[in-house]
């Protein structure tokens, strides 16, 4: 039986643009990617998919194939990668990188706020960040796009260079190296050499890097490549000053004749920096300056990410995204800092750190404790349960439908919240009825 190969399902794909994995979300004319998981066969919903609209679905078991609407080929999720890349060749446009430990998605959507005030602009939505979102992310680019920002997520050692090898960057930055996903890179080291593989693929194929030098990681394995540099401390190509933290970001940019003011909604002080990504990169692309402050300034966090709530009679500092130590430990110094009378900080379990959980979960509990300025401190999860101890400043809690019914008998006005915790634990459920 004659399978589909990649020049041919790119003539398909030029003809119906839209690509579908799901038959829940099937649009009229799409491409079906019959993908397999680990529970789930899209081979199975081929030909639902075709019922609901699809125009083609593209499978990987030979028995599911009717008729020509049917594109067999070896692997769909190789198929992807490949008809991506072959996309990827056909364009000649800036296309960014964008990792890093922490702060990926708010730089990312900084920095297309920015470029999209001078150009046709195309990002990663959501967290379409893997191996799978990277190359659906590509295939959206149209002949009307002039840039792209592609997110790019990993856990373990290679993904990164991988990913660039599909999508071809030709400029690429890291927003930080921190300690995510200890348990995938096998520890801070192997994050570091995971992260930094863009930084290779970048320097060896001629690209140019946009370098936080404030960033000891980042600084110490920046590459003899083309770099463009920005910093709130050091001498840099772009260099900002920041004035106020609380409780909204206020500060201010320059860069070579360019220069702007920074007045965000954005809070804490390691924002800044995804800020001044934003104003670097905006700038070397030749945004001007009032442009890209007015599209900072306009920026709005969402989906839980540095958000400043007003509910429950209280002021919320909502960063319930997701959390690792490095983004646990700045949230905590942001808010130290942060003046109020009656502090409380909701802390959830930190996942993937493998063998580095019960220290690293110690030592954001002997942080939290060591703020005085906190009225309470509330521990919620499996790996902060293993440290319990009784305290009437600290509350352990194993599950968060734990904390939240005791959550809900309490009054929080007049308090300010700070609710931080990885994704799995969903914090932010606390607020909601």
């Amino acid at each position: 039986m004659k399978k589909t190969n990649t020049g041919e399902l790119y003539q398909v794909y030029l003809k119906h643009p839209e690509l579908s994995k799901d038959t829940r979300t099937i649009s009229e004319g799409c491409i079906y990617l019959a993908l397999k998981g680990e529970s789930f066969n899209g081979n199975i919903f081929a030909e639902e998919a075709l019922k609901n609209g699809a125009a083609y679905v593209v499978i990987d078991e030979k028995e599911f194939k009717k008729d020509e609407r049917y594109l067999l080929v070896d692997n769909v999720l190789e198929s992807l990668q490949q008809l991506a890349h072959h996309h990827r060749k056909q364009l000649h446009i800036p296309i960014i990188a964008i990792s890093g430990s922490n702060g990926k998605t708010t730089t990312k959507e900084l920095i297309a706020a920015a470029l999209s005030k001078k150009y046709k602009t195309l990002y990663t939505l959501g967290n379409y960040n893997n191996h799978i979102g990277v190359p659906l992310t590509l295939l959206r680019i149209t002949k009307e796009h002039e840039i792209a920002i592609i997110e790019m997520g990993a856990n373990h050692q290679g993904e990164i260079d991988f990913l660039c090898q599909i999508a071809e960057p030709n400029y690429g930055m890291l927003t930080n190296i921190g300690k995510a996903h200890l348990e995938g890179f096998g520890g801070e080291e192997g994050v570091r050499i995971g992260k930094t593989e863009m930084f290779k693929y970048i320097a060896k194929t001629n690209g140019t890097l946009f370098i936080n030098l404030d960033d000891t990681n980042i600084k110490a394995s920046t590459p003899d490549t083309k770099t463009v540099t920005y910093s709130i401390y050091e001498v840099a190509d772009c260099s900002g000053t920041l004035m106020e933290t609380h409780p909204r970001l206020i500060g201010k940019w320059a860069k070579n004749s360019s220069s702007g003011k920074i007045n965000s909604s954005l809070y804490g002080a390691y924002n800044f920096h995804n800020i001044m990504a934003a104003c670097t990169i905006a700038s070397h692309f030749g945004v001007d300056a009032t442009n890209i402050d007015d599209a900072i300034n306009k920026y709005e966090s969402d989906m839980n990410r540095s958000q400043i709530v007003k509910t429950l009679g209280a002021d919320i500092y909502l960063d319930a995204y997701n959390a690792n130590p490095s983004s646990m430990s700045l949230s905590l110094d942001n808010f130290e800092k942060v003046k109020a009378k009656k502090k409380v900080a909701i802390l959830g379990d930190m996942f993937e750190l493998g063998e580095s959980a019960y220290l690293e979960h110690s030592a954001i509990i002997e942080q939290a404790k060591k703020n005085t300025s906190i009225h309470l401190n509330i521990f919620v999860g499996e790996h902060f349960a293993e440290h319990r101890f009784e305290d009437k400043k600290v509350k352990f809690f194993k599950t968060t439908e734990d904390l939240k019914k005791w959550f809900k008998s309490n009054s929080w006005v007049g308090f300010t919240l700070l609710l931080k915790g990885s994704r799995g634990m969903k914090i932010e459920t606390l607020l909601q009825d």
